[in-house]
This record gives structure tokens, sequence and C-alpha cells, in this order.
């Protein structure tokens, strides 16, 4: 039919390719229905609507460069009692992306600090929200690498743009003078303008030789504390944990206790 190929090109050209791909379907849909032109309409415009969402998710969930897909559902809070769940689900709900406030993530290795970063990324990508991941380490590459280039101040916009930038397994290396005035600069940045969530196998009372400057860790514990809910996690490791599942063998080791804020 004319009117049929006149309609699919004129969806086309107007960006609406799914409307256009669906467009006799839908016709033969609301003939059989016998519906009204208001609901075809609606009906072709959701399909359109629904698909462009999806694409959209999808691309921010690439864009956030999270190294995984693990939701908070598969997240065992038996197995880490010491977690409070009703604060996990509070932060479930996104009320601190919205009003700019960090989340930070205390604990020795292995009890789930990135799982429930990671977790709360995921939720905040699915309501819409963009994300940005990388590693301490990653992070302090990349820009003391951009400051030596001259494009320092482009490489400042991939971390200022997202709503959340999660910083992963801050205190596995120290800082210097340039990186922790780096990352000082970058903590100024998004202060009360994005939410910035960590994770730490350090207490705050550690972050002095951690950065090499006890007044510079001072001055970015006052930033990142101002506006912050603090998770302080202890427990066994969940990677023990699958070990001994397994039938494997480790050392033993004596639990630890919680990192002091």
């Amino acid at each position: 039919m004319v009117e049929l190929e006149h309609a699919f090109d004129l969806l086309n050209q107007l960006g609406l390719p799914i409307s256009a791909n669906t467009l006799d379907a839908c016709l033969d849909d609301a003939a059989k229905a016998d519906c009204t032109y208001l609901i075809f309409l609606t009906k072709l415009l959701e399909a359109e609507l629904l698909s462009r969402q999806q694409r959209s998710l999808e691309t921010r969930l690439k864009l956030s460069r999270l190294p995984q897909k693990k939701g908070l559902d598969s997240f065992d809070f038996h197995f880490q009692p010491t977690i409070d769940e009703r604060q996990i689900r509070e932060l479930e709900t996104l009320a601190f992306a919205h009003r700019q406030e960090n989340v930070i993530f205390l604990g020795p290795p292995g009890v789930g600090k990135s799982h429930l970063g990671i977790g709360l990324c995921l939720e905040a990508i699915d309501k819409g929200m963009t994300v940005y991941f990388t590693s301490m380490d990653k992070l302090l590459a990349d820009l003391s690498k951009a400051q030596s280039e001259g494009k320092l101040s482009h490489r400042w916009k991939v971390y200022q743009r997202p709503d959340i930038l999660m910083i992963d397994e801050i205190g596995y290396s120290n800082l210097n003078r340039m990186t922790g005035n780096l990352f000082f600069q970058l903590v100024c940045m998004r202060y009360e303008k994005g939410s910035i969530l960590l994770t730490s196998n350090k207490g705050f009372g550690d972050w002095g030789e951690l950065m090499g400057d006890t007044a510079l860790a001072t001055a970015i514990l006052d930033r990142l504390l101002h506006h912050a809910h603090v998770v302080n996690i202890r427990g066994d490791s969940y990677r023990m944990k699958e070990r001994r599942k397994a039938g494997g063998t480790f050392l033993q080791v004596t639990p630890t206790d919680a990192v002091k804020p």
C-alpha cells in the first residue's frame, strides 16, 4: 500500500525506527481488536519509548565501566550480620545521590564492599542516572598521565560528569604529593555537586599515612564526610567462604575486626 509505505518513510524521517518497523504489525493488531485511533497511536509510541529506554539503559551501563553486574539482590546479608540491611535499603532509594551525598564502605578485603557499591551503581543506572567506575590506582594513573601530557582539563570532565563516581580499592597503595593533590582536587570538584562512592580497607585514622600528608588527608576527609553515609563492615571474606565450599585449603587467619573510622 502506498499510504503504508509513506507512513513508514515519515516515521523513519522523524527518527522513530521502532514505530516504523512495528507499524504493519500494530495496524493488524488494531484491526483485529477494533482499537480506536488513539489506542493504536498510544501502543505504537509506547513501543518506541520502551526501545529508547532500553537503548539508553544499555548505553549508561556500558559507559559506567562497571567490572561486573552484581546487584544488591544477590548480596548475602546473613553472611555479614554486622551490616545493617535497612541502611543499605535506604541507600538503594538513591536519595543520597539526589542530594549529592557520598557513600563510603570500610572494611577488610573480601567482605562485600565492592559488591554493595556496584549494586547501588546498578540501581542508579536502572533509574536513569549516570555512573562511572574506576579503581583508585587507575584513577591516579589516568590523572597523572593527563597532567604530564597537558590534558588534565579534559580528563577532569570524565570524573565530573557522572551522577555517581565510584572509586574502588582505596588503601592498597600510598599516594605521593602529586597524586594526593590530584585526588584532593577531584574531591573538591565534586563536593556538593555529585556523589562519590568509595570503598577502602583503611580506616580514616590511617589516611594521613595513605595520603602522605596529614593536613591533606584532613582536608580530603572534611569534604568527603561532610555529607556522607559510612558503612563499616567487619567479618569473614566471601572469597574464603567460597573456597571452603569448594573444599580448598588456605592459611588460617584471625577474623578481622571492623576498620576503625
